[in-house]
């Protein structure tokens, strides 16, 4: 099997785990590149499977680094939540061998496109989790207009305004009050950022429709933020325009490792209250 091993190697404990699982991958697999700073152009380059060590930030970062040449990624927590990378180092040492004879499965995952329209130009970003246009110093409100396919949908004012994938639906979208989407739909949750009105709130909408945010008014320090790292200032009159991507995200899934069970294990949902025991 060929691999990519990549990851968050500014994270601590990342190149040192690294160095130890090495000469265990090599005994299985082919590693084509070994990149912990994720600064190589992957595009030129084929493999079944790409390893990333560190964190969810770490696959979200490999998505980017992968670009419209996705692999489907086994993730290994070396972070905090681990919401995507759930395995330990000492899960992928059992499960290895498996692993490079093909017992796994790979479930995919909707990607979103991402254009940022001005007066200069159109830039396209490629993402996995969430676009957020946020109001930023000095903290006014932020006034959008939001189009669904052309339609004129919403007029909103608030923090901002996040559009997530239902890999996304877990993380930033949670937080701030969105519903959590069974991981391989197909569609968007649009979450408000604390809306100035008592009437906005997540809708799921399908992901072959086109969502634009229109920027009516915003503050100087208004910014577009993809899956977490900020893209730039935003201004009056600028468009911001999400679709599906013509790729998906692949995720590596082996036997013991469920999606609710995640869910369970990560963020406890569906645990039961904590009784006190009968005196």
């Amino acid at each position: 099997m060929r691999i990519f091993v990549l990851g968050n190697g500014n994270r601590a404990g990342v190149e040192e785990e690294a160095t130890r699982l090495r000469p265990l991958l090599e005994t299985h697999c082919q590693i084509v590149v070994f990149d912990l700073r994720q600064e190589k152009d992957l595009s030129g380059l084929s493999a079944d499977l790409a390893l990333v060590l560190g964190g969810d930030g770490a696959i979200l970062r490999a998505a980017r680094q992968m670009g419209y040449h996705q692999v489907p990624v086994l993730g290994v927590n070396l972070g905090k939540l681990g919401f995507l990378a759930d395995l330990s180092p000492g899960d992928l040492r059992t499960c290895i061998p498996q692993v490079a004879t093909g017992t796994f499965r790979v479930t995919h995952h909707l990607m979103f496109e991402c254009q940022a329209e001005s007066p200069q130009g159109r830039q396209t970003y490629l993402g996995l989790n969430e676009v957020l246009v946020r109001a930023g110093p000095p903290f006014c409100l932020i006034d959008l207009d939001l189009f669904v396919d052309g339609e004129k949908a919403s007029e909103f004012s608030g923090d901002g305004l996040l559009i997530s994938t239902p890999v996304g639906s877990t993380a930033h979208s949670l937080s701030a009050g969105g519903p959590i989407l069974g991981q391989e739909l197909d569609a968007f949750v649009l979450t408000p950022i604390c809306p100035h009105d008592l009437t906005s709130r997540p809708v799921v909408e399908s992901a072959q429709k086109t969502y634009t945010m229109v920027i009516r008014r915003c503050a100087a320090g208004a910014v577009l933020i993809i899956d977490g790292q900020e893209i730039g200032a935003l201004t009056a009159e600028q468009q911001i325009i999400v679709r599906k991507a013509p790729v998906a995200f692949g995720l590596v899934k082996v036997p013991g490792h469920t999606y609710y069970g995640t869910l369970r294990d990560k963020l406890r949902w569906g645990a039961g209250p904590n009784y006190r025991a009968e005196p």
